[in-house]
């Protein structure tokens, strides 16, 4: 049995607030705008969008990707994040800068606005030098090592730790000695068969009672260029652009209320299995390894029915 209200059975230090998925899975969902993830640039992560993604949390976390077009001007990232305050106002990402300089201003300027929560995504590296207003809860990311563990232990005024692990050093987070709140990220393989770690305790650590998806509800991305995702490593499912349209306009798409009020029992293979509605899976690890955005590559059950994969994205029908 875990800790902090925890019921899987990875023993977890007892700040870990979550374990294999983004941190606001365990909300319940309305279907509307909550969260807001602006993407900074290309980035200057390890984890590149060219050779795959192994990632649970990749959506704030530590990736490269490719600019396909110009980048908007830090005015109009200013705009969006203005008329995101005015629309909602909860949780504001700001994630995978090439320049810190371009992370404070932003996060300087959504520190002036009525915003809920302001995170600033920053990598281990960088924390020591980044100049961040102290109304902002700083994200460090890091890689586990023993060298990192020890660095992360001197930090201060770090809102939370992201820290990217393996499936085989699951074992050695059972005291983490931060007293910041703690973001697990398992770094999933390419593929089922070389999962390295109980992938139903990793999806069942935490509850998650949702009608909609616990990852995908209410979740809005905006790439550099002004791409418009469901989700930051969905790259190809684009549902606006923010150079051309207004936020108010990119939330009326109907193709992003689709992502938004997507239900487990929607996904084959999903809607009859007892564990649907505590299970968390992310559909950006299926379709990288599937191909398919219905997929379920990472399902170790067996259901009695069987699926078929492409048969169920023909049905969900995404438009």
């Amino acid at each position: 049995m875990g800790t902090n209200g925890n019921d899987g059975a990875f023993n977890m230090a007892q700040h870990i607030i979550t374990f294999a998925k983004p941190p606001w899975v365990k909300k319940e969902h309305t279907g509307k705008l909550e969260r807001l993830i602006m993407q900074l640039g290309s980035g200057k992560g390890e984890f590149s969008e060219v050779e795959g993604i192994p990632r649970s949390i990749g959506c704030i976390g530590n990736n490269r990707f490719i600019l396909r077009d110009t980048p908007m001007e830090p005015r109009r990232i200013k705009e969006i994040i203005r008329e995101f305050s005015l629309i909602s106002g909860k949780d504001l990402y700001l994630t995978n800068y090439d320049d810190l300089s371009l992370l404070e201003e932003l996060s300087r300027f959504s520190a002036t606005l009525p915003i809920e929560n302001v995170y600033p995504v920053v990598r281990l590296e960088d924390f020591e030098r980044a100049d961040l207003p102290s109304n902002v809860k700083p994200i460090v990311e890091a890689r586990y090592s023993s060298e990192n563990i020890k660095k992360l232990q001197n930090i201060e005024d770090a809102h939370a730790v992201l820290l990217m692990i393996k499936g085989s050093e699951i074992e050695n987070i059972k005291d983490l000695p931060f007293s910041c709140e703690i973001y697990i990220d398992v770094l999933f393989p390419g593929s089922l068969k070389r999962v390295d770690f109980d992938l139903m305790e990793a999806k069942r650590t935490f509850k998650v009672h949702n009608n909609f998806h616990p990852c995908l509800s209410g979740t809005l991305a905006i790439t550099r260029e002004g791409f418009a995702l469901p989700c930051p490593l969905l790259r190809k499912f684009i549902v606006g652009n923010a150079k051309e349209l207004s936020l108010k306009e990119i939330l009326r798409k109907r193709r992003l209320k689709r992502f938004w009020k997507l239900g487990k029992k929607e996904i084959e293979g999903c809607k009859l299995c007892p564990f649907n509605s505590t299970c968390h899976d992310c559909r950006a690890l299926e379709y990288y390894a599937s191909g398919d955005i219905m997929g379920l590559e990472y399902c170790p059950l067996d259901h009695p029915l069987g699926y078929n994969v492409q048969k169920s994205f023909m049905l969900w029908k995404i438009k």
